[in-house]
C-alpha cells in the first residue's frame, strides 16, 4: 500500500464504531418509559442522525490528517493512495440533508400520528406531508440551481514578455522577477483592470450542501452566538445560585404540598386536552394549550428536582448531599474552562475573521505549534473547538426555545424524553452541524489549508452566485459576535439572580 496511511484508515473505523456505540448508549438512557420496545424505527433514524453529526464534525480533522498523510512522500502519485476526502465530504452532506428534509420529517409525521389509527394510514399520512415537502424542495432546488447554480471566480489576467535567459540568478525583493523596467512580471505589477470573471457551473451536490448550509449558518448565528456565551456562563451562575444548606422538614412538607396542587391542576388539564383530543376538535387552540401544558410539565419536573436537592431523603442522604456539593464544584470548574475557551473562540473571530488583514493567526498557530510538539495534539486541539461549538448551538437553542414562542419546546431528560423530541433535536444538530463545519473550515482556514474541506467551503461556497455576498461581508460571523456579547451583558446584568420557577414552587427564605 506504500505511503497510504493504514493507521489513519484504522483509526477512522474505530471512531464510527464508538460513535455508533456512544450515540445507542444515549438512545436507551434519554428514552422515555412509553417508548420502550416501541418506535424502532425513528430510534433507529436517531442513532444514525447523531452518528451521522458525529462524523462530520470529526472529518474536518481527518481530513487535516489525511492531507499530512503524504506530505513527506518520496515518489510521485502517493497522494492518490489517501482517502477520497472530497466524495467522503459530499456523501456525508447529501445524507445529512437527506435527512433532514425528508427522513427525520417522515419518522416525526409517523411517529406523532393518530393512535387509534393502523399501521397503514399513519405511513400513508406520514407520506403525503414527506412527498409534498419533497415535490416542492426539489422544484425550489431546481429552479435555483438552472438559474443561478453558477460559481463566479475573480481571476487576474497575467501575462509576460521573453527575455534572453540570463547568465547570473540575482533575484531579491527589488529585483522579483527577471529584468527591472519594462520586462518585470505582470504577477508584480499588474493593474486592477486585468480582473475578470471565471464562470462555470457548479455540481448539484455542492449547490444542495451549499442551500443547506445557508439555512444552517441562520441557526447557527443565532444559537451559536447565544449559545457560546450561554453554555460557560450557565455553568458558573448555576454555581452561584446552587443551594447552600438543606431544608428543614417543615418546610419541605409545605413547598411538596404546593408542588402536589400543581400537580393535580395540570393532570385536570391534560384529562381536559385529552377528552378534546378524543371527540375531534384537534383546532389551534388545543394545539396552543397543549404546548402550554408541555412548558408548565417542564418547569414542574425542574422545581421537584431543585426540592429533591434542597431536602435529600434516604438512608444515604448525606451521601447524596455530598454529590449535589460535588456536581456543582464540577459546574463551576467546567464553566471557568468553557469560559476561557468561548472568550478563545470569539477574539479569534475577530481578530482573523473581521479584521482585514487579520492581525494573527492565532488559534491556527496553537494547533501548528502542538502538532510540532505531537503529530495528532494539534488535531486533537482542533477537533475539540469544533466539538465545542456545536455544543454552544445546542444550548443556544435550549435556551431560546424556552422563551422564544415559535419554537416548539422539546426538552432532552434523561429518562424521559419522547422519539418527536428526540428527532426535533437530531434534525437541529444536524442542520447545524453543516454550518458549525463550514465556520470552522474558515475561522482554521491557515490550518485546514489544502483540504478538501477547504475546496468546497472555502472557494466554491463562497463564490456562488447570489451567496457569496453573505460570506463576503463575514454576515454570520457578525451576528454571531454581537450575539455572544449581548448574551454576555445579560448574564451579567440577570444572570447571577436566583431563578424564580414559574409554577408555584418558590424556596423558603
Amino acid at each position: 500500500m506504500g505511503d497510504f496511511n493504514l493507521a489513519l484508515v484504522i483509526v477512522a473505523i474505530v471512531v464510527c464504531v464508538l460513535v455508533f456505540i456512544f450515540n445507542l448508549y444515549l438512545l436507551v438512557n434519554y428514552q422515555h418509559p412509553d417508548d420502550k420496545n416501541l418506535a424502532y424505527f425513528p430510534k433507529f433514524v436517531v442513532v444514525l442522525g447523531l452518528s451521522v453529526a458525529a462524523i462530520s464534525i470529526l472529518m474536518l480533522p481527518a481530513d487535516v490528517a489525511n492531507r499530512q498523510a503524504c506530505q513527506h512522500a518520496i515518489y510521485n502519485g502517493a497522494c492518490n493512495l489517501t482517502l477520497p476526502m472530497k466524495d467522503l465530504w459530499l456523501a456525508i452532506y447529501i445524507i445529512d440533508a437527506i435527512l433532514v428534509f425528508f427522513v427525520i420529517p417522515f419518522a416525526m409525521f409517523y411517529y406523532e400520528g393518530d393512535q387509534d389509527k393502523t399501521i397503514g394510514k399513519r405511513i400513508k399520512s406520514a407520506l403525503i406531508w414527506v412527498v409534498t415537502t419533497a415535490i416542492v424542495c426539489g422544484l425550489v432546488l431546481g429552479i435555483l440551481y438552472g438559474v443561478i447554480g453558477k460559481v463566479d471566480f475573480t481571476v487576474r489576467h497575467l501575462s509576460s514578455s521573453t527575455v534572453q535567459f540570463p547568465s547570473t540568478f540575482q533575484f531579491s525583493s527589488g529585483q522579483p522577477c527577471v529584468s527591472n523596467g519594462v520586462r518585470q512580471c505582470s504577477a508584480y505589477d499588474a493593474s486592477p483592470s486585468s480582473e475578470t470573471t471565471w464562470t462555470m457551473r457548479s455540481t448539484f451536490p455542492e449547490y444542495v450542501v451549499a442551500l443547506a448550509t445557508i439555512v444552517g449558518s441562520v441557526l447557527f448565528s443565532i444559537f451559536g452566538g447565544v449559545g457560546i456565551a450561554c453554555l460557560p456562563l450557565g455553568l458558573i451562575f448555576s454555581f452561584i445560585r446552587r443551594p447552600k444548606a438543606v431544608i428543614t422538614r417543615s418546610q419541605y412538607i409545605k413547598e411538596a404540598t404546593e408542588l402536589g396542587k400543581k400537580a393535580r391542576e395540570l393532570k385536570k388539564a391534560a384529562d381536559a386536552l385529552h377528552q378534546e383530543e378524543r371527540s375531534g376538535s384537534k383546532g389551534r387552540k388545543w394545539r396552543k394549550n397543549m404546548k402550554a401544558l408541555e412548558k408548565e410539565l417542564f418547569h414542574l419536573e425542574d422545581d421537584v428536582k431543585a426540592l429533591e436537592e434542597m431536602y435529600p431523603q434516604g438512608e444515604k442522604a448525606e451521601t447524596t448531599w455530598a454529590m449535589t456539593v460535588l456536581g456543582y464544584l464540577a459546574k463551576l470548574i467546567l464553566g471557568v474552562f468553557g469560559l476561557i475557551v468561548s472568550i478563545a473562540w470569539v477574539a479569534h473571530i475577530i481578530i482573523y475573521l473581521l479584521i482585514d488583514p487579520p492581525l494573527s493567526p492565532f488559534l491556527n498557530e496553537v494547533f501548528i505549534k502542538l502538532d510540532d510538539i505531537w503529530g495528532l495534539l494539534g488535531t486533537a486541539a482542533f477537533a475539540f473547538f469544533c466539538f465545542y461549538l456545536l455544543l454552544a448551538v445546542i444550548a443556544g437553542a435550549m435556551m431560546l426555545g424556552l422563551r422564544l414562542v415559535f419554537i416548539t419546546i422539546h426538552p432532552m431528560k434523561w429518562g424521559g424524553t419522547l422519539m418527536n423530541s428526540f428527532l426535533f433535536n437530531v434534525a437541529l444538530i444536524l442542520l447545524c452541524s453543516i454550518s458549525v463545519i463550514q465556520f470552522c473550515s474558515t475561522a482554521f482556514a491557515y490550518y485546514a489549508q489544502a483540504t478538501a474541506a477547504q475546496e468546497i467551503f472555502g472557494h466554491t461556497l463562497q463564490s456562488l452566485r447570489g451567496i457569496k455576498y453573505l460570506y463576503k461581508y463575514n454576515i454570520f460571523q457578525i451576528a454571531f459576535v454581537v450575539l455572544a456579547g449581548l448574551t454576555f451583558v445579560y448574564y451579567a446584568a440577570f444572570g447571577w439572580r436566583r431563578k424564580k420557577p414559574s409554577g408555584r414552587f418558590q424556596l423558603s427564605s
